[in-house]
């Protein structure tokens, strides 16, 4: 028998959505990234194309180069229009845009791979960013190209592959030290953060929990999650949004070059960036200035703390239902709500992980296995250059500015992102100076 149909209402879908799988980004960085490896791993790709070392553009450009880009640009632009078009978005927009920031993420592989940029240590992230930053701030980001920034689909999909050049016991060794950076100081900050602004700025509680959220956990992704929680007006999100956005870009350049101008341990310095810098792309951009060890360090620490971006968003919830008086933001505070902001693409950087460490090196053997890795490490690089190019092209400091009403969020962000800075600092010494754990090699 048929349910009824009370009012205009219809009868409640039971069972299992499954839907996310094909129209969420997080889920589409997984599949990304797996199909990307399966393809390294069964020779369907055996080659990623790389910039040389140059002085002049013939030895960077070689004749043979083109037919290799074009075909990465055309794989990849295929790869993701997939995903971007099972999530409702139009092909033909985002393919448009797509052609251009593969260009722009060539342009920067090239800037970084000139003799003098090696030299210093400039990097493709460096260098993205700067290509970004030009166009959105000097000419804008036109609008037909930005259906084509997909900054986070990007890096997720990047830190997926990510997952194929850290091992697992590499993970475990990296554990125990970024659960103390990660999980010890965000709830610290947070809290610091949230009573700075309400007890001393007089700020509404609902702007100040978002703000902290954004300055402790995970920038633009916490902000969102921890908006909603607690019920905050969309203008309060786009604010901290917007702070965190700004505070982003300064901290990716400032924070990597004073860690190398005092020659601070790169472990330590890796561990501050994850622990501190907001966003997830922003993190991994930092953490390339300090090398591959830098990067994984910085990422595997960012991804620990992005775990708590569900965590805190379910505890904000409840606090606001019980205690804040919320009706409508008692609706988040269920147990599900940690699953449902959970960012998936942790489970693909780790199943990767798995899958190399206990599969592949086992059956195929570590000489065949880096041949792999090789490749998904090349393409790992070219999912990054195009994100930092993203984020660059993101980040127009005129429109964002617009959007910041009033001095006390900014005041808030600052002592909040300062205290972290400190705190941050104090633990990765801790965790990873040699301290509290044996120094990893």
């Amino acid at each position: 028998m048929a349910q009824p149909v009370v009012g205009n209402s219809l009868p409640e879908k039971r069972g299992i959505n499954w839907s996310p799988l094909w129209k969420l980004e997080d889920w589409w960085a997984i599949w990304f990234g797996f199909i990307l490896i399966f393809l390294a791993v069964n020779g369907f790709i055996t080659k990623v194309p790389g910039i040389a070392k140059w002085t002049s553009l013939s030895q960077a450009l070689p004749a043979n180069i083109w037919p290799q880009l074009l075909v990465m640009m055309v794989g990849l632009g295929i790869l993701t229009a997939i995903g971007v078009t099972a999530m409702g978005e139009n092909l033909g927009r985002y393919l448009a845009g797509f052609v251009v920031v593969f260009i722009l993420a060539i342009i920067a592989q090239i800037l970084a791979s000139h003799n003098i940029a090696k030299s210093y240590n400039l990097e493709v992230p460096l260098w993205g960013l700067i290509v970004g930053l030009i166009i959105s701030n000097l000419i804008r980001t036109p609008d037909w190209v930005k259906p084509a920034v997909k900054t986070e689909m990007f890096i997720k999909t990047g830190l997926v592959l990510l997952g194929c050049e850290i091992l697992f016991n590499r993970i475990v060794a990296l554990g125990a030290p970024g659960l103390l950076v990660a999980w010890i100081g965000c709830p610290i900050v947070l809290i610091f953060t949230y009573w700075f602004g309400v007890k001393i700025l007089k700020l509404k509680p609902e702007l100040a929990m978002t703000m902290s959220a954004a300055a402790s956990v995970c920038g633009v992704s916490a902000a969102i999650a921890t908006g909603a929680a607690c019920d905050a007006e969309k203008e309060e999100v786009s604010v901290a949004i917007t702070i965190s956005l700004i505070f982003t870009v300064i901290m990716l350049v400032v924070m990597p070059l004073f860690i190398m101008s005092i020659n601070m341990d790169p472990d330590v310095g890796a561990a501050w960036i994850g622990g501190t810098i907001d966003a997830t792309g922003a993190v991994v951009a930092a953490g390339a200035f300090l090398g591959q060890r830098g990067l994984e360090v910085a990422s595997v620490v960012k991804m620990v703390q992005n775990v708590l971006i569900g965590v805190v968003a379910f505890f904000v919830a409840l606090i606001w239902a019980t205690k804040m008086g919320g009706a409508e933001a008692g609706q988040g505070a269920s147990a599900k709500e940690i699953w449902i902001r959970f960012p998936k693409f942790v489970l693909g950087f780790v199943a990767a992980s798995l899958l190399f460490s206990f599969i592949l090196v086992p059956s195929m053997g570590a000489a065949n296995v880096d041949k792999i890795v090789k490749i998904t490490s090349g393409l790992r690089g070219w999912l990054f250059a195009m994100a930092f190019v993203c984020i660059g092209l993101e980040a127009n400091f005129r429109d964002l500015l617009k959007q910041v009403k009033g001095g006390k969020s900014v005041i808030q962000y600052i002592v909040g992102q300062l205290f972290n800075v400190v705190l941050t600092l104090f633990l990765a010494w801790l965790a990873f100076g040699g301290i509290l754990f044996p120094k990893a090699m």
